[in-house]
């Protein structure tokens, strides 16, 4: 009698070998389904890093060449706004790790800085010479950026 109270624990039954096999099944058909997805978001993931750094750069040529135009047409406050926030702009896109620019465009954007004081300064006193220096300042930045 002593015999039959006691559990058999020496094999482990069909049905808990079964829901095992079921497991393990489940488990390999989630990863096929995962894999594939999780290594297409990585591709996604840097295909978005590297549209976001495109649109940072399309953004400051847009600012100043917004500004270049406010200029040749005699707006200058709004000129002055616009380039005080391009130069913003360029010293954020070029701090740290995550700098939109590649570091060829770092170096040669350091002279575009030299003369921001300057400009800003024609422009605040409403001299129809920063037109010309900020078209200047333009074609340089395309060539930096392109090159």
């Amino acid at each position: 009698m002593s015999e039959d109270i006691q559990p058999k624990l020496g094999k482990p039954t069909s049905l808990m070998k079964r829901i095992l096999i079921y497991a393990g099944i489940s488990f390999i058909a989630f990863l096929i389904g995962f894999v594939p997805m999780w290594l297409k978001a990585r591709g996604y993931s840097s295909e978005l890093t590297i549209a976001r750094r495109e649109l940072s750069l399309a953004r400051l040529e847009n600012t100043l060449a917004s500004a270049t135009i406010d200029a040749r047409r005699g707006d200058y406050e709004p000129a002055r706004q616009a380039v005080s926030n391009f130069f913003t702009s360029l010293r954020e896109a070029d701090k740290g790790a995550d700098s939109a620019l590649t570091d060829s465009q770092r170096q040669n954007i350091q002279p575009l800085f030299a003369g921001r004081d300057e400009i800003i300064t024609l422009l605040a006193r409403s001299d129809p010479a920063s037109a010309d220096r900020l078209a200047d300042l333009y074609a340089t930045y395309r060539k930096v950026m392109s090159g």
